[in-house]
């Protein structure tokens, strides 16, 4: 195709284009949820006049609540491992493949992402040294997107990624289209170039251009936080960004009082000034815990103002935290700080509603990471019917010991498998490997005879003493 000429709709630069275009107007989204969850958010409103005197305490009058918004939610999402049709646990394949590439840990990395911007990525593909153990990246959400064929939100039709190479600042892309793989390149954009990066084909050694994709299917898969029928995603603060606006306009309200009224203003009349050999003012008065002030002139008044309360800008923010905590769903005692007539079953019904959410997230993140299991399974040359794949997650509702040990017996009693219970009380995949292999080996032992499976080692019983030894024990 000629320079000049522009890409028709399909060819791999007019998806490349497309794509570049879209995943521009994600990213200023992304990052202003990004900036908010760091508490990097904008300086709270006041009249430009005052800002450069106020500049100090503008900086200080941010507090993170929406931070903890988003941690209250992700720390309870956490992939215990992923069950393969009928069977009763994971499946150790899978996890070895998964734990392999390290998504043990960085799938909480790419939840985190996900409920923070929105959604996250992941990039699956072959492994050349190692055919069984497939590769997955985690990938974010600023430098990944896909593109879904029309009237579907799961069929992928084509994938980008992006990122700039750190050697020569060069921006580079790939793009997953058609069965194939284009990789391309563009100069380093000048500071404030606007428009199309102008690509060019990025041939890497031992490859054709453009690469035939083994997998056959786009393999950058998208993570979706709150998704809706239009194929968007949500951040889990989108809507209470005024809320934390609020709270910290309040804040710079509260440190300007507290900074210039919060004290107790003295007032005095009828009293002349003495004054230096300069003409200057002396201060007469100094206060101190030791000191008393003395004025000999009857018609001298002196008095106070009042000090500004605080108390209803406190009031005020907690109110607005308070609002936030019932729009996220989040137990208040989190963002506030502070418990009052807590008992196991009050804490337990105010983190009801904050359970109940991360079940529901559960559900649209599961079916993205299960697409990425059965690539992985795929890559592997697994032939098993992947249609039947789940997530395990980690109970997201917290319980004591006691609590837990006691619903487990009582399901024992229903007949619930063994590995199954284990699973609930939160084992990980390869501790419950571990156990059930123990489990059969004292199983094994118990039917061969051997006594120690039952009652443990014989007791050493050997003595010094004679009598003891002849088997008189007295």
């Amino acid at each position: 195709m000629a320079p000049s000429q522009k890409p028709q709709p399909g060819e791999p630069l007019w998806w490349v284009d497309r794509l570049w275009k879209q995943l521009a107007e994600r990213r200023q989204y992304a990052e202003k949820m990004r900036r908010y969850y760091s508490g990097d958010h904008p300086l709270p409103m006041i009249q430009e006049k005052a800002r450069p005197g106020f500049q100090r305490l503008l900086k200080q009058a941010r507090s993170n609540y929406v931070g903890l918004v988003v941690d209250a939610t992700a720390e309870r999402l956490q992939v215990d491992g992923f069950r393969l049709g009928a069977a009763n646990v994971g499946d150790q394949e899978l996890w070895r493949i998964w734990q392999a590439n390290s998504m043990d840990a960085d799938s909480d990395l790419q939840l985190t992402e996900a409920v923070k911007v929105g959604r996250s990525f992941a990039l699956v593909a072959p492994n050349p040294e190692d055919v069984a153990t497939p590769l997955i990246t985690a990938e974010d959400a600023t430098q990944a997107i896909v593109s879904y064929e029309t009237g579907s939100r799961r069929r992928r039709r084509a994938g980008l990624k992006t990122f700039t190479d750190d050697w020569t600042g060069d921006l580079w892309t790939t793009l997953f289209a058609d069965g194939l793989i284009f990789k391309y390149r563009a100069p380093e954009p000048r500071t404030g170039a606007v428009g199309t990066p102008r690509w060019e084909p990025r041939e890497v050694r031992g490859e054709d251009w453009p690469a035939v994709n083994p997998l056959d299917v786009v393999p950058l898969v998208e993570i979706p936080n709150r998704p809706d029928l239009l194929g968007e995603a949500h951040s889990e603060i989108e809507d209470v960004l005024d809320d934390q606006d609020r709270i910290n306009k309040t804040l710079i309200d509260r440190l300007m009082a507290q900074e210039f009224s919060a004290f107790r203003q003295r007032w005095m009349t009828g009293y002349e000034v003495p004054t230096d050999d300069d003409g200057q003012p002396i201060e007469p008065f100094k206060a101190a815990v030791d000191r008393l002030w003395v004025i000999e002139d009857e018609n001298v008044k002196v008095g106070e103002f009042q000090a500004t309360d605080l108390r209803p800008y406190l009031d005020s923010i907690e109110s607005d935290v308070q609002h936030m905590a019932a729009r996220t769903r989040t137990p208040a005692q989190y963002l506030l700080g502070k418990l009052s007539n807590v008992n196991g079953e009050t804490l337990k019904a105010t983190e009801s509603g904050l359970v109940a959410k991360v079940r529901q997230r559960q559900r649209p993140l599961g079916e993205g990471l299960e697409e990425i299991a059965r690539l992985a399974l795929h890559a592997a040359g697994d032939a098993r019917d992947l249609s039947a794949l789940e997530v395990i997650w980690h109970n997201p509702e917290f319980r004591t010991e006691g609590e837990l040990v006691d619903a487990l017996l009582k399901m024992s009693t229903l007949g619930v498998p063994r590995e199954a219970l284990w699973e609930r009380w939160g084992a990980s995949q390869t501790e419950i490997a571990q156990w059930r292999q123990l489990a059969d080996q004292q199983a094994a032992r118990i039917l061969g005879g051997d006594p120690a499976a039952l009652f443990g080692p014989k007791p050493d019983v050997t003595s010094t003493d004679p009598a003891v030894a002849d088997g008189d024990a007295g």
